[in-house]
């Protein structure tokens, strides 16, 4: 989530709103944008976060973390010996 938080920021700063402006937006509160921000929100929505990407032009998607060590497949997917 804390990636996450910090790519809202920079979004929302390079529209050069103030958090007020997107909470407004989209029925928030400017501290529920400050708590998303800053990693400090308990529980958030998915639905009010992939809202907030979506009004950026990105997507909300989930993707397998890599566990551990790198597998043949994704070494050679990266060409990992070029």
């Amino acid at each position: 989530m804390e990636q996450l938080g910090e790519l809202i920021r920079a979004l929302r700063k390079a529209k050069k709103m103030s958090q007020q402006a997107l909470a407004q937006q989209y029925g928030m509160s400017r501290a529920t944008i400050s708590g998303i921000e800053n990693n400090t929100v308990s529980e958030i929505g998915l639905r009010k976060v992939e809202a907030i990407l979506n009004g950026f032009g990105y997507e909300l998607v989930a993707v397998p973390r890599q566990s551990g060590r790198p597998t043949l497949d994704t070494l050679q997917q990266v060409n990992f010996h070029d």
